[in-house]
């Protein structure tokens, strides 16, 4: 596959089709591959494919800088694909000038999105790779949403005042999203100042609320969030409860389907509307 993956960006270089290739190329060793941004053929063998290609790169496409860099192939696993769709919903991407090379997956970036099935892109301009007929990995998470929402109110408020007390504002979560890409955040304004900036427990549940409420219906749970924050909080957790109650509700799952309507901006009769009964 990695062959192939490197002929292929080649040829797209070679033709003057794109003008960037956005892919992962190795890191030390043990640890998960580095985005790379491939602009002349001669460069392509540094590309790389395998377990350790755990980053989105789609959280790439929205910087004005790579977009400076003019036509751009992706390359994506079936879970990344989510983020596209969703980037290209709400006028983030242009998918017309965009060439998107999808990798077939065995679950690859286990125990990062715990398992996830959506193994083969089902939208990219070509597809390399076949997926193996083996169950992919079962990811392992400290803990779940089942057992989140087993405990009492009273539990979960501990809970999350313990995890959020480890926060120390480095906003990783926030760059490494590809669904965050406001121009400027709420929590950088200080003119009000809406969210605290120090590391304070106030602050820090006022970010992580606030951001998880920004990603409600958006949200692709690719995981990068959790993967990305140095005080291992499984802020995915946040994003899980909400994609639940989107889906329960509205029947509704982000980057799913293209032609979908986005629940934010769409009005269905048969919209549950249990909240204000």
């Amino acid at each position: 596959m990695i062959e192939q993956l490197r002929e292929t960006c080649r040829r797209l270089l070679d033709e003057g089709s794109v003008q960037v290739i956005i892919g992962y190329g190795d890191s030390l060793p043990g640890k998960p591959a580095r985005p790379l941004f491939i602009r002349k053929s001669e460069d392509v063998d540094q590309l790389t494919w395998g377990p350790h290609c755990l980053p989105n790169l789609t959280a790439y496409l929205k910087r004005k800088e790579v977009k400076a860099l003019g036509n751009a192939a992706v390359i994506v696993k079936g879970c990344d694909e989510k983020a596209l769709v969703v980037l290209t919903k709400e006028s983030q991407v242009d998918r017309a000038s965009l060439h998107v090379i999808g990798m077939a997956c065995d679950g690859v970036c286990a125990p990062k999105c715990a398992g996830c099935k959506m193994r083969t892109p089902r939208f990219a301009d070509e597809v390399i790779g076949t997926p193996s007929d083996a169950e992919p990995k079962a990811g392992t998470r400290p803990v779940t949403l089942e057992d989140l929402m087993a405990k009492t109110p009273a539990e979960r408020w501990d809970f999350w005042k313990g995890e959020f007390a480890r926060c120390v504002k480095c906003y990783a979560c926030r760059q490494v999203c590809p669904l965050c890409y406001c121009e400027r955040c709420i929590a950088d304004k200080n003119r009000p100042q809406e969210i605290l900036t120090s590391a304070s427990l106030t602050g820090n549940f006022a970010w992580h609320i606030a951001r998880a409420f920004h990603l409600a219906a958006r949200c692709v749970e690719c995981g990068e969030c959790t993967r990305a924050c140095p005080a291992g909080i499984p802020l995915a957790l946040l994003n899980r409860a909400l994609a639940e109650q989107t889906e329960e509700s509205f029947g509704y799952q982000p980057g799913m389907d293209p032609d979908a309507e986005p629940v934010f901006g769409s009005w269905k009769a048969t919209d549950k509307e249990t909240f204000i009964r």
